[in-house]
C-alpha cells in the first residue's frame, strides 16, 4: 500500500518530539500500522529557527493554509495550540477530508462538540490523545480499555505544574510565590502562569475526561475551577500533619442527582498512590464498577512523551482509514446519538469532607462557638489541632476536619462563623477526599 503522507502544522516542542518519534520508529510504526508514515510537510512561523528535530525531507513553510489545502496529505496534526487559528485550520482540514490529530486540549474542551459533528459529517477521525496528560494514554483507557464499565468516579494530577509547585512547599517548606518563580524559571510555568495555577488547563482536560468517562457533551463553562494560590506553608504542613498531603486534582463524580465536575486543591489521605506523585508528573485514578480502581501514572508533558501519544493517534487513524467510518471507536467514547443530557450540579450541591483553618481568640468558649455552629448545620467535626499562640500574639490558629457535607451547608456555616468576635480574619477551606 502506498505511504500515509502527513502534514505538521508547529514544530515548537511538542511538534519536534513528533517529528523525532516518526522518523527514528519509522519502521517500527510501519509493522504496527501496516503501512509506512512519512512527513512530508510542515509548518512554523520561523523557518530559520533552532529546533530539536531533524527536518530533512520535510517541505516547510510559513503558511499552514498550503498544508491544509495540499491534496497530497492524509492525516494532519495540529500541534500549534490556542482555539483561534487552531480551529480555523482544523473545521478546514476536516472540510477537505484530512484526519486530524491533535494535542490541543482548549480546542477540544471549548469547541469540541462542533469539530466532532463536522468530522462525523465527513467521515474523518479527530484524535487527541495528547491533549490530557500528555505521554499517559488516559483517553485510550477509559475509552476503551474500560468499556465494559460505568465509570464511578475519576480524580487526577492532570496540571504538571501546579502538582511541581505543591511538592516543593511540601518537600522544602517554601511559599507559594518562591516556587511558582522557580517553575517560570525551569521553563514549567509560563511568563503568565494563570492556566496552570488557576485551574483553566486542568478545568479543559478534566472536561475531555469526564466527557469520555459519561458519555456526556462537552461542557467546560460547568466546570468549578480554583487554583492553587491561596494554598500556605502552613496548611501543607498542617495536612502533613493530620496524615494528608494537597494536591491540585481533577474530579468528576457521577451521583445520584447529577454529575460534579470540579478542579480545587485537595488534601487526600497520604497513603494513596496518587498522594505520592510528585513534581511534574502526572496521574488519573479512574473508579468503574466491573474493574474498581485503576491507576495511570507518567509524564503529562515534554517532547518526546507527548510526542508518543500523538504518534500512537496517527497510527490507529492509519490502521482505521480503510474502514467503515460507521464502526469506529466514537471520538467521545460513546455514539454520539447517544450522549446523555445528565445535569452538572452547581458548587453548592456539592458533597464532600474539608479542611477547615481559622483564628481565633485563645479565651475559653469560642472552640464550643465553632463546634456548635457546624453542629448546627448538620456538619460533623472528624478531628481537631489547636496550637499554642504565636509569640506576641492573641489569636491562636484551629484546624479541623469536617466528615462529609453538602457545600451550601458549609459555606452557611463559614459565614456565621466569620461573624463571632473571637474569630479574625477568613475561613480557609480546603476539600478534602479519600478515594476510597
Amino acid at each position: 500500500m502506498k505511504p500515509v503522507k502527513v502534514g505538521v502544522l508547529g514544530l515548537g516542542t511538542v511538534g519536534g518530539g513528533t517529528v523525532n518519534v516518526l522518523k527514528r520508529n519509522a519502521a517500527e510504526i510501519a509493522r504496527r500500522a501496516g503501512r509506512e508514515i512519512i512527513i512530508t510537510r510542515a509548518s512554523a512561523r520561523d523557518l530559520n529557527r533552532d529546533r530539536i528535530c531533524d527536518t530533512q525531507g520535510i517541505s516547510l513553510t510559513t503558511d499552514p493554509f498550503e498544508i491544509i489545502n495540499d491534496p497530497e496529505i492524509d492525516i494532519v496534526l495540529e500541534l500549534i495550540g490556542g482555539t483561534t487559528l487552531a480551529k480555523t485550520l482544523v473545521l478546514k482540514a476536516i472540510a477537505q477530508g484530512k484526519h486530524v490529530v491533535t494535542a490541543n486540549k482548549a480546542l477540544i474542551a471549548l469547541h469540541g462538540n462542533e469539530v466532532f459533528a463536522q468530522a462525523s459529517a465527513k467521515g474523518v477521525m479527530i484524535a487527541f490523545e495528547a491533549a490530557v496528560a500528555g505521554g499517559i494514554p488516559i483517553i485510550k483507557a477509559i475509552r476503551e480499555g474500560l468499556s465494559g464499565n460505568q465509570i464511578q468516579w475519576l480524580a487526577g494530577i492532570i496540571n504538571g505544574t501546579g502538582n511541581f509547585i505543591l511538592t516543593e512547599m511540601r518537600d522544602k517548606g517554601r511559599d507559594f510565590a518562591d516556587v511558582l518563580a522557580e517553575a517560570q524559571a525551569l521553563g514549567y510555568a509560563e511568563a503568565d502562569p494563570t492556566f496552570d495555577v488557576e485551574g483553566i488547563d486542568a478545568g479543559h482536560k478534566l472536561t475531555i475526561l469526564a466527557s469520555i468517562a459519561f458519555g456526556i457533551p462537552l461542557q467546560f463553562d460547568k466546570v468549578y475551577t480554583e487554583g492553587i494560590t491561596q494554598i500556605t506553608r502552613a496548611d501543607v504542613e498542617y495536612a502533613e500533619a493530620l496524615g494528608y498531603r494537597i494536591k491540585h486534582l481533577g474530579i468528576a463524580r457521577k451521583t445520584a442527582e447529577g454529575i460534579e465536575l470540579r478542579v480545587h486543591p485537595t488534601l487526600i489521605p497520604h497513603r494513596r498512590l496518587i498522594a505520592n506523585v510528585d513534581g511534574v508528573m502526572n496521574a488519573v485514578l479512574v473508579k468503574g464498577d466491573a474493574v474498581g480502581p485503576t491507576l495511570y501514572y507518567g509524564a503529562g508533558a515534554g517532547a518526546e512523551p507527548t510526542a508518543s501519544s500523538v504518534v500512537a493517534d496517527v497510527i490507529d487513524v492509519v490502521r482505521a482509514m480503510t474502514g467503515d467510518p460507521e464502526n469506529r471507536v466514537p471520538h467521545l467514547a460513546f455514539q454520539a446519538d447517544s450522549l446523555a443530557d445528565i445535569p452538572i450540579l452547581a458548587p453548592e450541591q456539592f458533597r464532600t469532607a474539608y479542611y477547615l483553618r481559622l483564628h481565633a481568640e485563645d479565651k475559653p468558649g469560642v472552640l464550643a462557638d465553632v463546634t456548635r455552629i457546624l453542629a448546627s448545620h448538620q456538619i460533623s467535626i472528624e478531628a481537631i489541632i489547636q496550637k499554642e499562640p504565636p509569640a506576641g500574639k492573641s489569636s491562636v490558629p484551629i484546624i479541623m476536619l469536617t466528615q462529609n457535607t453538602l457545600e451550601h451547608e458549609l459555606n452557611a456555616a463559614i459565614t456565621e462563623i466569620e461573624k463571632l468576635v473571637t474569630v479574625t480574619g477568613k475561613v480557609n477551606r480546603i476539600r478534602l477526599e479519600t478515594l476510597g
